[in-house]
């Protein structure tokens, strides 16, 4: 469970209200404030890994807000508002919000977003291992040093040899590797009509890392081919 500390602010109790049972349910330290006033004290007194900002409030709007939050720290800053129109959303990203939530909303969507920008939070201010131990794909995050992986900050239990084809996979992200040349560099000896043997290691890979291991997110099934892992890159 989560301690990072959350800042909530909206003059709708209702939906402060909704939020926090959510964001409570994860172990989030949350923090209130119906306006941008009393955002800008709060933020002076505590610290605060996210803010959730909603737009239309009275005293200081959220626009506001975020513009003078922008002036002396890069905390993470989900914008909410009632407003669907993409110039709305283009305003709000373009005033230093790093994403952008339309009322009415999924709370476990909310939920999600913020998960999102807290780890991409973290791994641009990472001070830890070198950056170059880690290859990191969504929530995925593969760690060559420790022979580590954690899915959504979960770590999962790989065998040597699953750990080998993540890897091989990840450095050659978007790039398509035959079976052969995936059984050639992780079992390192000549191919030898070893598909079988690729293939369940692949599915119990799947199992592992995937939320859905039949409809895979990370590892792309390529036909006729091989596989690839995701870039990084795409969306």
């Amino acid at each position: 469970m989560s301690r990072e500390a959350i800042l909530l602010v909206d003059d709708e109790k209702e939906i402060i209200e909704l939020i926090e049972i959510y964001l409570k349910n994860e172990g989030y330290v949350l923090y209130k404030a119906s306006n941008g006033l009393e955002a800008l004290d709060i933020l002076r007194s505590h610290p605060v890994d996210l803010i959730i900002l909603d737009v239309m409030m009275p005293r200081m709007d959220g626009i506001q807000a975020c513009m003078k939050i922008r002036e002396e720290n890069n905390t993470p800053i989900i914008m909410l508002s009632a407003k669907s129109q993409d110039i709305d959303k283009i305003s709000g990203l373009s005033i230093g919000a790093d994403d952008y939530v339309t009322k009415p909303f999924n709370p476990l969507e909310l939920v999600a977003r913020v998960k999102s920008q807290l780890r991409r939070y973290k791994l641009l201010n990472y001070r830890g291992t070198p950056a170059e131990d880690e290859i990191v794909i969504d929530d995925l995050v593969i760690n060559i040093a420790t022979h580590t992986v954690t899915v959504d900050d979960q770590e999962v239990k790989l065998t040597p040899r699953e750990f080998d084809i993540l890897k091989l996979l990840a450095v050659n992200q978007g790039i398509v590797l035959s079976m052969d040349k995936i059984y050639e560099e992780v079992w390192n000896e000549p191919f030898m009509e070893s598909k079988n043997t690729v293939m369940v290691h692949i599915r119990k890979l799947r199992e592992k890392i995937e939320k859905d291991s039949q409809h895979p997110a990370f590892i792309k099934t390529v036909w006729g081919i091989g596989y690839k892992m995701k870039s990084a890159k795409e969306v």
